[in-house]
């Protein structure tokens, strides 16, 4: 026989941002824990919503079945305290209840199992207690730490409440419904009862449902408007976490706001204070997008309430209209002023502004960024074409005619103005557009519209998932930020740990490998590393250059390996393609790129599969040879005074000769699928050589030869990639 688990516990408003993870987790210790006890459930299944986390496990067995415990005892004619001991540890009286087996005893305990009511109390419990929140709290009801107060827990095993020691909250088969259209208690008989019953008071108990619910609403109310909704897959997820009834309404936004600029907002203010203060929906107009955001905000917004009015929502959309209006006034505020003051003007205050107790104020790596932006384009100017000026966003006035300042001056230019926004009020109202508001005010002063696209882009890529810069101007003031910070805080032995990355040298890493590889840069990471440790005045680091610049690439290297990883591309292969001989890290990532993509082409071929067997079993032919006398075979063969060779020894160095030559060639230029090529050819020889030639002869000189020959494959081999690296 087998029964069904119900767990509900209702609890005051979870945080959405916990919701899912923290059910993910419960249902798994729930599951993990019926295993363990020998009474697995055939299927279980987690729901959430913000005030409740419920767990139903089908087909739990009614009883744990018996079980037999075996230990080994002494050996037979042992002394008799050994064996009275034995017996008293495993739990009989006299030794004719022991098994006799060669020549030692045994204990063998039949245990029978015990009913699952009677072990899920305990079994619940510990689950409930392992549970991690970010945040817990202690509350007087109960003596569990839970993320809110426990109002009440359902506890069901085949329509039976199972008891739980969880203080003074109830626990039984009582739950409520939606908070305002159901808030009386509801008796329930068993998972199928619990769920009918919750849906008839107004809880859409499945978080997946509520999703697909909210998205379909919202996309029917924009479509009735004759508009667009602006995709929000984040915003989506955390409003399906505040409501357990969702009703999507729509609002309308003053014409005023939305006007062309300047005298309506940026549409990035409009959707940053509906979307991060009030979890509004921005909607947008049907015609050809004309802004970055793809497409030109219209007067709607859109809001998720949990609850039915007898009103339709007129009166819950007035009342968010006027707290959007106040939201929305108050930007319109900060726009108005700060606009009075040039982004230039604002440099000096950010003197003002801590960067790092031991790398200085933000003014401070301002001009470290400027010192690297000028190394960086001097570096990479000759690598971009770079396009006419052309005017500024259409509905932005310029004060000034545009700027005509060299690549070179606009990134400096760029550099300086990049962190002048923090200073403004829209930005200390709205952090997250930091940059944003920067690109905005930029272009009001009259700055070059290169310049306030790299003031707007130079915090890019902000994760995995971010769009990359790909403007020249904001691709060198983007990587003069990251490395500036990555030089810094290693500099100063502020390095990441498995745990804690406190100022996002992960993410700034990250940024450095994708704006190169992604740009197809061909920029020396060493040369760069070492500038932007030089833009530091003497005495603020303490750790040397050498240190610095190799874990600094190091650590980008090791990202870059990451990211590769996680679009499916072979780790061995990127390991092969990053270390050269004599191991190191090359510094150019586009190289790498190239190498490991030739590489792996190469060795989906018969050659480089055969070749690659042929490098291993040299290599391990010199490394066991090796460790036999110490000796190293790195010198050229010497064959003087030596006996004839066999015809597959002379051609395999007379081609090993003529393709080290051409390989060493190619790979200067970076022609790895060439190189490849060239090393095709060995594969003939080399298979000749090893079927005919013996490598550990008596005679030690030709012995010693002949391993110098092999260290040569594996040399040779090694000027295109470590082949040592790669697996299987």
């Amino acid at each position: 026989m087998s029964g069904e688990l119900l767990l509900e516990l209702l609890s005051e408003e979870i945080p959405a941002r916990m919701q899912l993870r923290a059910l993910d987790e419960l249902t798994g210790l729930i599951g993990n824990r019926l295993e363990t006890a020998d009474i697995p459930a055939a299927q279980i299944a987690g729901y959430v919503t913000p005030r409740r986390l419920a767990v139903i496990a089908d087909g739990v067995p009614a009883h744990q079945p018996d079980r037999e415990e075996e230990r080994r005892g002494p050996r037979v004619g042992a002394p008799e305290a050994a064996i009275g001991g034995f017996l008293r540890s495993a739990g009989l009286k006299s030794p004719g209840e022991l098994e006799v087996r060669g020549e030692f005893y045994f204990a063998v305990t039949r245990r029978p199992g015990r009913a699952t009511a009677e072990v899920l109390p305990e079994l619940i419990g510990a689950a409930m207690s392992a549970l991690s929140w970010p945040k817990s709290m202690r509350y007087p009801a109960s003596p569990l730490r839970w993320v809110r107060p426990l109002n009440s827990v359902v506890c069901l095993f085949d329509g039976k409440i199972v008891p739980l020691r969880l203080g003074a909250v109830p626990v039984g088969r009582v739950t409520r419904g939606h908070r305002f259209l159901a808030p009386g208690e509801i008796e329930v008989a068993n998972a199928a009862d619990y769920r009918a019953k919750l849906a008839q008071a107004s809880v859409v108990l499945d978080w997946q449902e509520r999703r697909r619910l909210i998205e379909t609403q919202l996309r029917e109310q924009v479509a009735r408007e004759g508009l667009r909704l602006k995709d929000d897959p984040g915003l989506l997820d955390e409003v399906t976490g505040l409501v357990e009834f969702p009703v999507v309404l729509l609002g309308a936004i003053d014409a005023d706001f939305v006007r062309p600029l300047p005298d309506g907002l940026p549409p990035e203010v409009l959707a940053t204070a509906m979307r991060a203060h009030q979890k509004y929906f921005s909607c947008l107009n049907a015609e050809p997008a004309l802004a970055k955001a793809g497409g030109t905000p219209a007067p709607r917004f859109l809001f998720v309430a949990n609850n039915r009015t007898a009103d339709g929502g007129t009166t819950i959309v007035a009342g968010n209209e006027r707290v959007l209006r106040a939201r929305l006034s108050d930007a319109r505020f900060f726009w108005d002023q700060d606009r009075r003051i040039r982004l230039e003007d604002r440099v000096e205050a950010l003197k003002q502004r801590v960067y790092h107790e031991k790398l200085g104020s933000v003014y401070d790596k301002v001009e470290r960024m400027e010192k690297l932006a000028a190394y960086l384009a001097e570096q990479l100017a000759s690598q971009f074409v770079t396009p006419v000026v052309t005017p500024a966003q259409a509905g932005v006035p310029r004060s000034t005619a545009p700027r005509t300042e060299s690549f070179r001056e606009r990134c400096i230019r760029a550099a300086r103005l990049a962190k002048a926004d923090l200073s403004t009020g829209m930005v200390g109202e709205f952090p997250e557009l930091q940059g944003v508001m920067g690109r905005y005010y930029a272009l009001t002063d009259g700055e070059d519209p290169r310049v306030a696209d790299a003031i707007a882009d130079h915090y890019k890529p902000l994760g995995p998932n971010d769009s990359c810069p790909t403007a020249p101007d904001s691709i060198v003031v983007a990587l003069a930020d990251k490395i500036d910070a990555l030089v810094g805080f290693y500099g100063i032995n502020e390095m990441p740990t498995g745990s804690r990355d406190p100022f996002a040298l992960r993410r700034a890493a990250l940024g450095i490998a994708r704006l190169v590889y992604e740009n197809n840069i061909r920029l020396p990471l060493r040369g760069a590393l070492a500038s932007g440790y030089r833009s530091f005045p003497d005495g603020t680091l303490n750790e040397p250059v050498g240190f610095v610049s190799v874990n600094v690439l190091t650590f980008i290297v090791d990202r870059l390996k990451i990211s590769l990883r996680d679009r499916g591309v072979r780790s061995d292969l990127i390991a092969a393609s990053v270390y050269l001989e004599p191991l190191h890290y090359d510094d150019d990532l586009v190289r790498i790129l190239t190498r490991q993509a030739e590489l792996a082409a190469f060795l989906d071929t018969d050659d480089g599969a055969n070749l690659l067997t042929a490098y291993r079993r040299a290599s391990n032919i010199v490394r066991i040879e090796r460790g036999k006398d110490e000796k190293r075979y790195d010198e050229e063969e010497d064959y003087r005074q030596l006996p004839d060779r066999p015809a597959a020894e002379v051609a395999l160095a007379d081609e090993l000769r003529q393709v080290t030559a051409r390989i060493t060639d190619l790979v200067r230029d970076d022609r790895f699928a060439p190189a490849m090529t060239a090393l095709a050819k060995l594969r003939k020889p080399v298979d000749e050589f090893f079927e005919r030639v013996t490598v550990n002869v008596e005679n030690k000189q030709l012995r010693e030869n002949r391993l110098r020959l092999l260290a040569r494959i594996r040399a040779t081999m090694n000027q295109i990639a470590d082949f040592s690296q790669i697996e299987g």
